[in-house]
């Protein structure tokens, strides 16, 4: 396609050329004439791309919909992991479709080049399962399952280089690693670590409570979250190996720490405490494993008095804004991050809904879904870029006890 500016130059060249090289009065004028219709073609021309030019960039605009995994609890409607179709302009979502029929896979996870999917098996004696993913029908072939050697299985996460599989057992207070050996295939003979304690809160402290398991982004630890003992436990990994815990970091009393995340460019990361309600963040030192406390927050308006309890947190890609839901007052709480892990709340938003597990911001931040698990429904925000506050799009689908969401 030729520019305003290279269409003039390329017209002037020409007629420099001619002027140059023509010297009778009747070739000037044959020459002229010839200008013109070279002008009109290139006008016609350059029309004619910038048009298509304009079509091409509307075209990739209309971005093609990207598929959102759901875990749920099944039994009541529900038979295992759903997709959904996510329209990323619109921000809507449709054409829910069964892509695994499993038992209570309540959090998944996706390998990068979204060929596998992991899950936990959310039951007494628990189990954990990979799927391959056929994108073209969007249904899956159950490739694996193993034990997950503890009980109530409820977080599931792969390492960055995709050859570790971690998962928290709830019910039986531990974690089991898994090696992937072949793509998609989770080995047997986990290593298996079981937590050690108890909290003050009973009955949800009666005992370990893992609940979150995540690999630290230079891949040199483990860090398993255990909301009944009031600790963020830290497993060196040497060698592709996890080792024997070397560092923890102890929670005030009764805050039952849930799930962890961290800071896409700081050496930050982020506790929310389901007992507590509140939100505590942490200077992280990958390199030994350790963290210190920075700030602590609550997820709740000072005059609310019923129960609460906290389940899900994310951050923004640019590190701005903190997300925090909540299940008993069903909103979602909002925070700005200051300096180094300062937190300051901004907002809180209802979910349009009932008991916020798991929630997901889109995978460019402009859109933040809810899945309610009392209320069956998924619901949508958009997200301001400036403030981090949400508002309600009114787009929301229906979905059986939806629990865990993933891009």
């Amino acid at each position: 396609m030729l520019s305003t500016d290279a269409r003039n130059i390329f017209v002037l060249s020409i007629s420099h050329d001619f002027e140059q090289n023509i010297k009778s009065k009747f070739m000037k004028q044959a020459a002229q004439f010839y200008l013109l219709v070279v002008c009109f073609f290139c006008l016609q021309v350059g029309t004619f791309c910038v048009g298509q030019s304009t079509i091409e960039e509307s075209s990739l605009l209309k971005k093609e919909t990207v598929k959102l995994l759901v875990g749920t609890y099944t039994g009541e409607g529900s038979d295992g992991i759903y997709s959904l179709d996510f329209d990323p302009i619109a921000g809507s979502l449709s054409n829910p479709q069964l892509v695994a029929e499993t038992t209570n896979p309540s959090f998944v996870c996706i390998s990068k080049d979204r060929q596998y999917i992991y899950a936990v098996n959310e039951t007494r004696s628990g189990m954990v399962s990979s799927f391959l993913w056929n994108h073209e029908d969007d249904n899956t072939t159950l490739i694996s399952q193993q034990p997950s050697e503890g009980d109530h299985p409820c977080h599931i996460e792969l390492s960055e280089q995709e050859g570790l599989l971690a998962v928290a057992n709830y019910s039986s207070g531990n974690i089991s690693i898994y090696s992937i050996d072949a793509p998609g295939t989770i080995a047997s003979g986990p290593i298996i670590f079981q937590h050690q304690g108890s909290g003050p809160v009973v009955p949800n402290q009666k005992g370990a409570r893992a609940h979150c398991v995540r690999f630290a982004p230079n891949g040199k630890f483990l860090y398993a979250v255990d909301l009944g003992i009031d600790q963020v436990v830290s497993y060196p990994i040497i060698s592709g190996k996890v080792g024997e815990s070397n560092a923890q970091v102890r929670l005030d009393p009764g805050d039952g720490p849930r799930h962890l995340i961290f800071h896409p460019n700081k050496d930050l990361a982020f506790v929310v405490n389901e007992l507590s309600s509140t939100v505590v963040s942490l200077q992280a030192d990958h390199q030994s494993g350790e963290f210190k406390r920075v700030d602590k927050a609550s997820t709740l308006p000072e005059e609310f008095d019923g129960k609460n309890y906290c389940a899900d947190i994310h951050i923004t890609q640019d590190g701005k804004f903190l997300y925090a839901s909540n299940r008993g007052h069903h909103s979602i709480a909002i925070f700005e991050v200051t300096g180094q892990g300062g937190l300051k709340r901004i907002a809180i938003e209802p979910v349009r809904g009932e008991w916020p597990r798991n929630f997901t911001l889109s995978p460019d931040d402009q859109f933040l879904l809810v899945a309610n698990q009392n209320t069956n429904n998924v619901t949508v925000f958009e997200v301001n870029p400036a403030t981090g506050q949400l508002t309600y799009t009114g787009r929301e689908i229906t979905i059986s006890k939806p629990v865990s969401l993933r891009f």
